[in-house]
């Protein structure tokens, strides 16, 4: 049971205090609300990681090889300046950095 807890992501904090609540009777042993706040986690996870393999394509696609180089050109799609997020999804082509 804790394995399979823990293959769906809950700690084995989570999963013990899972364990006592439900050992207990509890009223806020709640499987379904920390499921759900699981979910939450796991989703906004997803969500980060899809931007990170987004960005990873768009400079492998736009034949970023240097660091440097790209740090300093407009059409790079690395977010070397946290203030532009969209340059991952506007470039398109070779940018040559």
């Amino acid at each position: 049971m804790i394995k399979a807890a823990q293959r769906l992501g809950f700690t084995l904090d989570e999963v013990a205090d899972l364990l006592a609540a439900t050992q207990f009777g509890r009223a806020d042993a709640g499987l379904q609300s920390r499921a759900a706040a699981k979910l939450a986690e796991v989703d906004a996870e997803l969500a980060e990681l899809t931007a990170v393999r987004d960005t990873l394509r768009a400079a492998l696609a736009a034949g970023c090889d240097d660091l440097l180089a790209c740090s300093e050109s407009p059409c790079c799609p690395v977010p070397f300046d946290t203030k532009v997020d969209d340059r991952a999804t506007s470039a398109g082509g070779s940018c040559g950095c």
